[in-house]
């Protein structure tokens, strides 16, 4: 009984098993080929997956987070590898808003809080570089 059910087994397994290395070998390909990810902008506007409980006298309660109202952070200068953000000068490894400044650049800077990144430009419209003219 043993024996034709092992046998059962096997004849059923080599049925399905269909592939060929040349398949396999097209399938490697593929998931080594780069994909398009998900759009910054998409993430930023998606709204939190998960729900919180509250346990409060053996009666649970799912809490929604709403989303909050962001405060603007707008970029004013950039001058020395300090940005002027928000009315204030801040360097590297700086915080301000709960976001801490990791990169400085010419044209924009980068801030992190946690898995959120931001990144603030110089509006091009205007002259935000500070120019230092020498006098006589």
């Amino acid at each position: 009984m043993k024996k034709t059910l092992f046998i059962a087994l096997l004849l059923t397994v080599s049925l399905y098993a269909t592939l060929s290395v040349k398949q396999i070998h097209k399938m490697v390909i593929k998931i080594h080929e780069k994909r398009e990810g998900v759009k910054l902008e998409t993430l930023e506007e998606t709204k939190e997956p998960f729900v919180r409980l509250q346990e409060e006298n053996n009666v649970t309660t799912f809490v929604i987070p709403e989303q909050a109202e962001e405060a603007k952070l707008s970029l004013h200068a950039i001058m020395n590898g300090k940005a002027y953000i928000n009315e204030v000068w801040k360097g590297i490894d700086d915080t301000i808003m709960g976001y801490t400044l990791k990169y400085v650049g010419k044209r924009g800077v980068v801030l992190r809080n946690g898995n959120n990144i931001k990144k603030l430009f110089l509006h091009q419209e205007k002259d935000n570089f500070i120019k230092l003219e020498e006098r006589e």
